[in-house]
């Protein structure tokens, strides 16, 4: 009897030294958790608390839910971008290709392009990104195509254009010509803007010698984000930041394949 209590008490104690045990390691292990986060996001806050909160917001919830965002944008709005290569700014004008112009315009509202790669980088030819630095942003994009614009301006050394995969397939990807491409013009590629002034001395320093058949893959791009690029293609050129510079309230537009290219 007193042998039964006696293993009842060991029994007891090994059970409670396993609890502790099991505690400590998941205590452990939430501890970890915001210094994997400070790792991953380097330059952001360093404190335990902040860290989670820093990365939960690593982009605008609004782009998970495209059919809500249907911003027509103004008749003339700008934009700045900030990248590991310098500044420059696009002046978009609506009625070059208005459709295309409305999804530019959202896309930048809600900072789509924020840290985004540019990606693809032919000499004498296009810089071209806008598949989106977080794969679940990508992928709640796939899928929103708008229609073709009529093609009413040329496809200059400084003019911005939607990428496609076919007729009326634009989404989110787009590409700086990076010399007069004239010969897109009658392949349905509809600029909506334009590089101002010297900036495009930024555009043609982005990264380009990785070759166009040598470049990351597309759809590896679109699963795995930008952590795919850093790793397989560590020269390539960032977006820090799409900001509008002008803006005003309208109404509202319509509604933007993996692979694509002009």
């Amino acid at each position: 009897m007193s042998l039964g209590y006696k293993n009842v008490r060991i029994g007891v104690r090994l059970f409670a030294v396993m609890m502790i045990a099991t505690l400590g390691a998941g205590a452990a292990a939430l501890a970890q958790a915001p210094a994997s986060a400070q790792k991953s996001a380097p330059g952001q806050a360093t404190t335990t608390k902040k860290a989670p909160a820093t990365a939960a917001r690593s982009y605008d919830r609004a782009l998970l839910k495209p059919s809500l965002l249907k911003d027509k944008a103004p008749e003339h709005y700008k934009v700045k971008f900030v990248t590991t290569r310098g500044e420059f700014t696009l002046a978009v004008t609506r009625a070059w290709a208005p459709l295309g112009a409305d999804r530019f315009y959202t896309l930048v509202k809600h900072h789509f392009y924020d840290n985004a790669s540019v990606f693809r980088v032919v000499p004498s030819f296009v810089a071209q990104f806008g598949i989106s630095a977080y794969p679940p942003v990508t992928a709640a994009w796939r899928g929103t195509d708008i229609k073709d614009d009529p093609v009413t301006q040329s496809n200059k050394k400084g003019y911005i254009t939607f990428a496609t995969s076919g007729p009326n397939t634009r989404t989110t990807q787009v590409f700086i010509n990076l010399q007069d491409n004239a010969r897109l013009d009658k392949m349905g590629f509809a600029p909506f803007g334009v590089v101002e002034g010297d900036g495009m001395r930024v555009v043609i320093m982005f990264y380009d010698q990785y070759g166009d058949d040598a470049g990351p893959d597309q759809p590896k791009i679109e699963k795995q984000g930008k952590p795919y690029l850093d790793k397989g293609w560590p020269k390539l050129d960032t977006i820090k930041s799409a900001t509008l510079l002008t803006s005003a309230p309208a109404a509202a537009s319509k509604p933007a394949a993996p692979t694509k290219k002009p």
